[in-house]
């Protein structure tokens, strides 16, 4: 009989308690004799030198164990936001999760980002208020605040006696509780009609089996979501809870007999400094030495194959000649594979992102100038953990800039640059990631055997904005023949790298910023044939020939569309005193903020803004002195809008293609063309 596996996540805002109740579960479960701490840097998940040093997760880590006969893949994820992107790589990896809540704090401005994005992917989410034990807990308010700012899908699993305690204890509803039933049955039937028709017809015919059954149907289709409460200090709730996770969660034994499926989650180093890839097994069965495709996120395809495996289970990682489908798994081999990465057919759940991009950058220079190239291989294997740092060194091969999400991971960069690689560094003030959009239509063309075309190729390409953050699409517009079969095999072949090369010239537009939310279109193509016609003789065509005229093409077609540079926007949500709503909004104003909306609730008033990216941490220093340290502010991502006035500019990485010999040099010094 095949196991059934869940992949389990645990999120939460930081200091909710999810490594701690991380800790309880493995020691409930048998796979450890003590629970670790957190500040004595002890747990199990807490990994990094860094991480035990701080007291904060930074990278997500796996460890396994058994409930119920259910094998459990558990991944601890960081709670700053300044590490969203870790937490994003893990979300579409799941079958459910715990979002773990303070029951002092209460739902946290981290604990909402994370909860839409559950119910945007429709994971199924069990809910844990913790730290009963704690004085100030006040389960009450804190599931009034969820009801308010989470979701009113909420069944509560029981009762807390002597909460704000050392002494709280949590009572699981029984199942001939008239109450819970009472309340049960009202959620419940509010999302099935045929439970409703067979309640309204016979209410005694719905058995408390029956309900149960349909808890565990609507928490598995993310309708519903149960609330446990209790402590991961003390333990108290956790064996409930456990229970809810085996009961009320997907697990699946998954189809081991399927073709293969996985995703690559996390890129780490050995002792010897060999690639350890992390995959999340969906269907069929991996097998040392196995060869099998390899398609990257910008849909380059390869293959490759693992030349050892090691499997999750009970507390550690034990190697094995495959990974099986459910299953999470180290492999070694894959020396070029990246993170999100997909292993033989795409899996059910798309790899896109869903959280915000980087908005800040900062340039980063080694104290110790030898250090210099020690400095970019240390940054370009820290990129490769975190591919949204995106290490960018400008044309003059002098400056190195990493894009980062904010400060606290800026100083986790610094630590883990001096204490996992000797280097110390220095960083300049941190400045904003804009992109650009193109303003309107713009064509342009090179052609084959022409004297300003030093490539073996015809291309003509045409540029057009899209719709706000669409990203960039790209099409085909000429005829089959017009393709040179010999290279790439087929017309979509061919549109695929064109793709891939029309991105690569879009990272930095005519400002230096990268170029989205625009359509491009392939207008005219062609290539040379040793014994074509004369208009198409010479050289056989090559891929570098395509590859590098597209970006001349590119930019002189995008000089006549123009861009416009746009900043990062955030909306913003202030919960302010009443009396404080004049000196905010005039605050706002000064920081060139929109206002959208304002609603009074009592003697809170809750302002909605947009604020430009850039301007945040001003609001963040100015709001206690506003508000008396009474107002709270919470945040999210909301696009970008054009910067008025003298737009920004930035450091090329690469010569720009209108500067044609420079470019070409700068080909030929690459050996490109090789």
């Amino acid at each position: 009989m095949a196991r059934r596996t869940l992949n389990l996540g645990i999120l939460a805002h930081v200091d909710a308690g999810k490594t701690t109740l991380t800790e309880r579960l493995l020691y409930a479960a048998g796979v450890i004799d003590t629970v670790g701490e957190v500040d004595a840097g002890t747990t199990r998940t807490d990994t990094l030198a860094l991480e035990r040093q701080r007291g904060i997760t930074i990278k997500s880590a796996v460890v396994s164990f058994e409930i119920a006969g259910v094998t459990v893949n558990l991944i601890d994820t960081p709670g700053h936001p300044d590490f969203i992107a870790e937490v994003e790589r893990v979300l579409s990896l799941l079958d459910g999760a715990v979002l773990v809540i303070s029951a002092v704090e209460g739902v946290q401005p981290q604990t909402r980002v994370l909860m839409r994005a559950l119910r945007r992917l429709r994971v199924p989410t069990l809910l844990f208020v913790n730290k009963i034990d704690r004085g100030g807990a006040d389960a009450g308010r804190v599931l009034e605040a969820v009801t308010n700012r989470l979701t009113a899908a909420i069944i509560p699993m029981g009762t807390v006696d002597e909460i704000g305690t050392p002494a709280a204890r949590f009572t699981p509803y029984g199942s001939g509780d008239p109450a819970f039933r009472a309340a049960l049955t009202e959620a419940l039937v509010d999302r099935d009609d045929a439970l409703l028709a067979a309640y309204v017809e016979n209410e005694r015919a719905v058995t408390d089996r029956r309900l149960r059954g349909e808890l565990a149907a609507q928490t598995r289709r993310s309708l519903v979501h149960p609330v446990f409460l209790g402590s991961a200090i003390t333990g108290e709730g956790v064996a409930a809870l456990m229970t809810g996770l085996a009961e009320l969660l997907p697990a699946a034994a998954g189809d081991a007999e399927a073709a293969v499926s996985g995703r690559i989650f996390k890129i780490d180093r050995g002792s010897a400094g060999e690639k350890i890839a992390y995959l999340r097994m969906f269907a069929g069965t991996l097998r040392v030495r196995q060869r099998v495709p390899v398609t990257g996120v910008g849909g380059a395809e390869a293959e490759a194959k693992a030349t050892a495996i090691s499997v999750s289970e009970n507390g550690g990682w034990a190697r094995r000649p495959e990974l099986a489908a459910g299953e999470i798994g180290r492999l070694w081999g894959l020396s070029g594979v990246r993170i999100g990465d997909t292993i033989g057919r795409p899996p059910p759940t798309g790899g896109e992102h869903h959280f915000a991009p980087p908005t800040m950058e900062t340039v980063v220079a080694p104290v110790r100038p030898a250090d210099d190239g020690a400095l970019r291989g240390a940054l370009a294997w820290l990129a490769e953990q975190d591919p949204l740092i995106a290490v960018r060194v400008d044309d003059t091969g002098r400056e190195v800039s990493v894009s980062l999400y904010g400060e606290v991971q800026k100083e986790v960069v610094q630590a883990t640059l001096a204490t996992e690689f000797g280097i110390d560094v220095t960083f300049r003030e941190t400045t904003t990631v804009c992109v650009e959009r193109p303003v309107r239509l713009g064509e342009a063309a090179e052609f084959l055997n022409t004297e300003s075309n030093p490539f073996q190729a015809t291309i003509g390409l045409r540029i057009e904005p899209g719709p706000a953050n669409s990203g960039t699409e790209f099409r085909m517009r000429v005829e089959p023949q017009a393709v040179p079969m010999y290279v790439y095999r087929n017309a979509d072949t061919f549109a695929d790298h064109m793709s891939q090369y029309v991105r690569r010239a879009l990272r930095e537009g005519r400002f230096g910023w990268q170029v989205t939310d625009c359509v491009v279109t392939m207008i005219d193509c062609n290539y040379s044939l040793a014994d074509g016609p004369p208009s198409r003789r010479g050289p056989l065509s090559t891929p570098a020939d395509f590859r590098n005229l597209t970006p001349i093409v590119l930019m002189r077609a995008l000089d006549q569309a123009g861009t416009v540079v746009c900043e990062p926007v955030l909306r913003v949500s202030l919960e302010i005193p009443v009396w404080a709503i004049s000196a905010v909004l005039t605050a706002l104003g000064r920081l060139g903020a929109a206002v959208r909306q304002q609603s009074v609730r009592g003697d809170l008033t809750t302002i909605e803004a947009v604020v430009p990216a850039a301007r945040l941490p001003h609001l963040h220093r100015q709001l206690p002195g506003l508000t008396g340290g009474e107002g709270v502010i919470e945040s999210t991502f909301d696009g970008y809008r054009p910067v008025r006035g003298e737009p920004p500019t930035r450091a090329r990485t690469t010569a720009d293609p209108r500067h044609r010999e420079r470019y070409l040099t700068s080909l030929t010094r690459q050996g490109a063309r090789g």
